[in-house]
């Protein structure tokens, strides 16, 4: 059986807390509590559903942060 790769471990923040922001707020604040990927998804956007460690997700509608989540 193959190793596990070594996954970027996740900053200590909840999610929630970035919902109702501008979108480069969001972004800026995920970065700098050291969220290694940082991805702005437009409402029902077709993604991968792998899961990636150390990335924060956004679903962005007029500019704001309607839902974010890990992986």
């Amino acid at each position: 059986m193959a190793p596990v790769p070594n996954s970027p471990s996740e900053p200590d923040d909840d999610p929630e807390a970035y919902v109702g922001l501008a979108q480069q707020a969001a972004e800026e604040r995920a970065r700098a509590h050291g969220w290694t990927t940082v991805r702005s998804l437009a409402p029902g956007a077709i993604i991968t559903m792998e899961y990636l460690g150390g990335r924060l997700n956004f679903e962005v509608k007029d500019g704001s942060v309607t839902r974010s989540w890990k992986g």
